[in-house]
């Protein structure tokens, strides 16, 4: 297989397969990753469920698979989350090419915003609440890549617990070091905007990303 549009025919009787079993709490997205990051979805079923589109585009999971920071062939089973606040019990398959090179996904994402209503129903009557952490690794679906791009800023910053005026040279280092382990600068003008917000020129930035990269040996 060079392209998904060489099995096209076949994914969509998959995704036909999978949202007709699961019924309308469950989206079904195929994503072309050789494509612009802006437009990857190339077919889509109950895409009411995180409000995207063919021709929307992927999560921050998908940027970091790009980006390889991710290298598994899948993803089972992990918590997804929408603007409307709605939770999703989400899995994802990587699709390859002849060559072995990432080209696309399949993913299922199944609203349990109800079952978990009902769980914590069962928590106060059971008087049982168990420590909740941050999820690192979390996936966050958005409508378009500027609010993508805006949530991994927003991450960034959290981290590194500066406001990008205030952050020194290694401060700095981090907070890019940060966004290019996330995908980030896959997206289309990234850097512009990172370039902006931290007040220095391209010069800079670049040089930056070039001592964060080979301090990680890539």
């Amino acid at each position: 297989m060079k392209s998904i549009n060489d099995e096209l025919p076949l994914f969509r009787l998959i995704l036909d397969l999978i949202a007709n079993q699961f019924g309308d709490k469950c989206e079904v997205v195929l994503h072309d990753l050789t494509k612009d990051y802006s437009s990857t979805i190339v077919d889509i079923r109950n895409g009411h469920l995180t409000g995207r589109s063919i021709n929307g585009c992927g999560s921050n999971m998908g940027l970091e698979v790009l980006r390889g920071t991710v290298t598994e062939n899948a993803r089972y089973n992990y918590i997804t989350t929408v603007s409307n606040g709605h939770m999703l019990r989400s899995s994802s398959i990587y699709i390859k090419d002849d060559d072995g090179k990432i080209i696309g996904s399949i993913c299922i994402n199944y609203d349990i915003s109800e079952t978990l209503q009902f769980e914590n129903f069962l928590r106060q009557f059971n008087h049982f609440e168990p420590v909740q952490e941050e999820d690192e690794d979390q996936e966050v679906f958005s409508h378009d890549v500027t609010s993508l791009l805006q949530h991994l800023l927003q991450k960034a910053q959290s981290k590194i617990g500066k406001e990008p005026s205030e952050m020194d040279k290694e401060e700095r280092r981090a907070f890019i070091r940060y966004l290019d382990k996330k995908g980030a600068f896959l997206i289309t003008k990234s850097s512009e905007q990172v370039c902006e917000l931290l007040g220095i020129s391209k010069f800079t930035f670049y040089n930056d990303l070039e001592l964060v990269r080979a301090a990680t040996g890539e």
